[in-house]
C-alpha cells in the first residue's frame, strides 16, 4: 500500500463526490486496490458504479450530507457546484476537501515516472494507443483513461509503482497541478471558453505547464501545431517533436488510406530510419496520435517492432469512430467529437472510407461552447451529406436562453449544408429509419448521450430479427 499524503497528512477513508465519472472511478479503483476505504456518491447508477461496488466501495445514489460523515478526505469533480450538500457538509465538519485534478497530481507523485497526455483533442485516443503499446511490453504501468479500452478491460489498469500513464486536461488550468516526468502536448486550440478568456490564456497555461515537467524529463510536442510551437521555448527539459509538415524528430511520410479508410504511412525517425506503419483506425488526426504514441514509448525503450505491431492491432476506444453495428445495410457509428476541429477530422476520416451518404446526428455540448464557437461549428460539417442537430447537452451549465440548436442549423444552411433541427431522439430515430438507405453511414456525434440513438436502432432491429 502506498503512502498517500496531501499537505503532509495521510488519509485512510476517501469519499468521491461524482464517483461514477470516468476519471473519478479510475482513481477510486486504484485506491481500493491499495487497501483504502472508499465511498462515493452520484446521481445515477451505472455499470461503472456496480463495478466499484463489487470491488468494495460503498456508493450512494444521490448526494446527501450524511454520505460524508465518516470520511477523512472528500474529492470532488469540476462538475460539482459549490453548494453541493455533501461538499458543504464536509466543509462544515472541517473534513479536508480537494478537487479531482489536485488529487490526481498528488497520486502521480507516488510513481517514479508519470506520463501525462494533454491537448485540446486526441487525449483519450493517444493515451489508449500508448496504453496498448505498454500493455504489450514488459513495463506493466498503471493506466488511467478517459474512455473504455478493451485492451485493458475498461478505463483503468493497475500496474506497478514505477510508471503511471494518464490524461491531463487543461480545463480550469488543471494541468498546472501535474508535475510529470514526460508530458505530451498534441495540440492547442480554443475550447473551454467558459473558463479561459481566449486562446492567449490557453497558450499561457500550457506555457506554465511545461515548466512543471520534472528535471531529466521530456516534452513531446506536435510541431505542426502553431500554438503548441509557442510553448516550446518555456521547456527546461529535452524537447522531442513530431509532425507531418514541419521538420520534426519523428515524421509521418507518404500517407495513404485503405478502402476502409485505415491509415498507412512511413515513419521517419530523425532522418535516419524508416519504418512502415499500419493503423487499424481512420483519419489524419490519428497519424498525429500515433506519432505521439510512438515517440513516447520509444523514449521508454520499448522496441520499435513491439510499438508498430501494437499500433497495427489497436482498434480504438469506445466512442471514437466506433462501429456499433448495421441496421438494414446502414452502418451505425458513434463518435465523441464535440469541438469543430474534431468534427471536421472525424467526418473527413469517414469520407475517406466511403462514397455513400454520410448522415451526422450532432448533439452540441454545453451552451457556452456552442455560442462562442458557433461560426466554427457551422463550417465543420461539409463532409456530411445530411446533418441533424439535436438539443444542446447542458452538462454542467444552465440554459440562459441566449443560444439554441436552431442557431447552428441556420449557420449550416447558410453554408450549403443540408441540415435540420429535431427536438427529440425519438423523432431523429424515426426520421433516420424512414429516410436512410442501404450503404449509408449514420454517425452519432457529441460528448453527451446522443449515442443512445444508434443503440436504440440496433436494439429495435435485433428484436425484429427475433
Amino acid at each position: 500500500m502506498f503512502e498517500f499524503f496531501i499537505n503532509d497528512h495521510k488519509y485512510s477513508h476517501i469519499h468521491f463526490i461524482g464517483i461514477g465519472g470516468i476519471s473519478m472511478s479510475g482513481l477510486a479503483e486504484i485506491l481500493l486496490a491499495e487497501g483504502y476505504k472508499v465511498s462515493g456518491s452520484d446521481t445515477n447508477n451505472s455499470y461503472i458504479i456496480e463495478r466499484l461496488k463489487a470491488l468494495g466501495a460503498n456508493i450512494y445514489i444521490n448526494h446527501r450530507k450524511d454520505n460524508v460523515k465518516d470520511a477523512d478526505l472528500v474529492v470532488y469533480t469540476d462538475a460539482i457546484s459549490s453548494n453541493n450538500e455533501e461538499l458543504v457538509e464536509a466543509l462544515n465538519r472541517n473534513i479536508p476537501t480537494i478537487d479531482r485534478a489536485t488529487f490526481l497530481g498528488a497520486l502521480m507523485k507516488n510513481f517514479k515516472n508519470s506520463i501525462a497526455v494533454s491537448g485540446t483533442h486526441g487525449k483519450t485516443t493517444t493515451t489508449s494507443m500508448i496504453a496498448t503499446i505498454l500493455n504489450r511490453s514488459s513495463l506493466n504501468p498503471t493506466i488511467l483513461l478517459g474512455g473504455q479500452l478493451d485492451e485493458i478491460g475498461g478505463n483503468v489498469k493497475l500496474g506497478n509503482k514505477k510508471y503511471i500513464l494518464t490524461e491531463a486536461c487543461e480545463y480550469k488550468g488543471n494541468i498546472l497541478k501535474y508535475y510529470p516526468t514526460m508530458a505530451i502536448i498534441l495540440n492547442i486550440e480554443e475550447d473551454h471558453l467558459d473558463y479561459f478568456k481566449n486562446i492567449d490564456h490557453i497558450v499561457s497555461t500550457f506555457s506554465q505547464y511545461v515548466k512543471n515537467i520534472q528535471k531529466g524529463g521530456y516534452l513531446i510536442i506536435n510541431k505542426d501545431d502553431n500554438h503548441a510551437r509557442k510553448v516550446i521555448k518555456n521547456a527546461e527539459v529535452d524537447v522531442i517533436t513530431f509532425g507531418i509538415n514541419e521538420k520534426s524528430d519523428y515524421t509521418a511520410e507518404n500517407i495513404t488510406f485503405t478502402e476502409e479508410g485505415h491509415v498507412r504511412f512511413m515513419l521517419n525517425i530523425k532522418g535516419q530510419s524508416l519504418y512502415p506503419v499500419k493503423l487499424n483506425v481512420m483519419g489524419i488526426h490519428n497519424v498525429y496520435n500515433a506519432l505521439a504514441s510512438i515517440v513516447t514509448t520509444h523514449l521508454m525503450e520499448v522496441p520499435i517492432e513491439t510499438i508498430l505491431d501494437a499500433l497495427k492491432q489497436y482498434k480504438g476506444t469506445h466512442r471514437r469512430l466506433e462501429v456499433k453495428g448495421v441496421v438494414n445495410g446502414i452502418k451505425i457509428i458513434d463518435d465523441y467529437a464535440h469541438h469543430p476541429t474534431e468534427i471536421k477530422a472525424s467526418l473527413r476520416a469517414l469520407r475517406n472510407s466511403t462514397n455513400n451518404r454520410i448522415w451526422c446526428i450532432f448533439q452540441p455540448h454545453t451552451y457556452t461552447r456552442t455560442k462562442i464557437l458557433l461560426d466554427s461549428f457551422a463550417e465543420s460539417f461539409s463532409e456530411a451529406d445530411k446533418v441533424i442537430i439535436s438539443d444542446i447537452y447542458a452538462a454542467r451549465e444552465k440554459d440562459n436562453g441566449s443560444i439554441h440548436s436552431t442557431h447552428l442549423v441556420e449557420g449550416l444552411l447558410k453554408n450549403g449544408v443540408d441540415a435540420k433541427y429535431m427536438s427529440s431522439f425519438e423523432k431523429i430515430e424515426n426520421y433516420i429509419i424512414k429516410h436512410a438507405r442501404k450503404g449509408d453511414i449514420v454517425v452519432t456525434m457529441g460528448a453527451g448521450n446522443v449515442y443512445t440513438i444508434g443503440e436504440s436502432m440496433l436494439k429495435a432491429n435485433k428484436k425484429e430479427a427475433i
